[in-house]
């Protein structure tokens, strides 16, 4: 398989994380998007939004978006389950990844952010305040749906939490680690979110999400 994204880009880090959840190997494909080369003629031609990441499968098939391409991975490579078994505990774990995926980044990512100081002409600061405050609205909204899990959770005498839900990372937790990874480097005020923070220094802790970061990357940049 072949990834293209951008290091920095935290969809693509979403599937990279959960490409080493996995243990497949694939060829890293880099795609400067400051330098705006995934909009080459070669790759848009392949790709109907010209976007990162795209994953290209073993029989020349390249899919686009982030949260199909991890569903596919999952499917066809069950192990380890990135959605649980249970139906229910499968709707809890897709609404939490798509309360950052559908709610906090798309009003936030690098398209939207240029177009606020480029196009509409909002200074640095404004841009910056604009990502914060929704970065933290939306993370202020997933703590409280981790806290009314957890006591979905304890009402039928089910273990707590270590993760996102449950003991094991799941698709929640590949979208909530390139977030906080985001929200850091915006310098996000993460304070009171401690289910939030908990889950992501639990992922931290495991060898595939440290493969996974930025700073392992070969494009890397400071």
């Amino acid at each position: 398989m072949k990834l293209y994204n951008y290091f920095r880009s935290s969809a693509s880090f979403r599937v990279r994380i959960a490409l080493e959840l996995k243990g497949l190997s694939y060829d890293y494909v880099p795609l400067h998007l400051m330098r705006a080369e995934h909009r080459a003629p070669d790759f848009a031609a392949r790709v109907g939004d010209a976007l990162v990441p795209a994953l290209e499968t073993d029989d020349g098939h390249l899919l686009t978006q982030s949260m199909a391409i991890i569903e596919y991975l999952d499917e066809q490579h069950p192990e380890p389950p990135l959605l649980p078994k249970d139906a229910l505990a499968r709707a809890h774990v897709r609404a939490l990844a798509q309360m950052i995926a559908c709610e906090i980044h798309p009003i936030n990512n690098l398209r939207v952010l240029k177009y606020l100081k480029h196009d509409l002409m909002v200074d640095e600061s404004s841009k910056d305040a604009w990502y914060r405050h929704w970065t933290r609205t939306g993370l202020e909204a997933f703590e409280r749906q981790l806290a009314l899990l957890a006591r979905e959770r304890d009402a039928v005498d089910m273990s707590a939490s270590r993760f996102c839900w449950g003991s094991k990372p799941s698709l929640a937790d590949c979208c909530l680690v390139p977030q906080i990874f985001n929200a850091q480097r915006f310098h996000v005020d993460l304070q009171g979110l401690d289910r939030t923070m908990a889950a992501f220094k639990a992922c931290m802790g495991l060898p595939a999400f440290q493969r996974a970061q930025p700073s392992a990357c070969p494009d890397s940049e400071a």
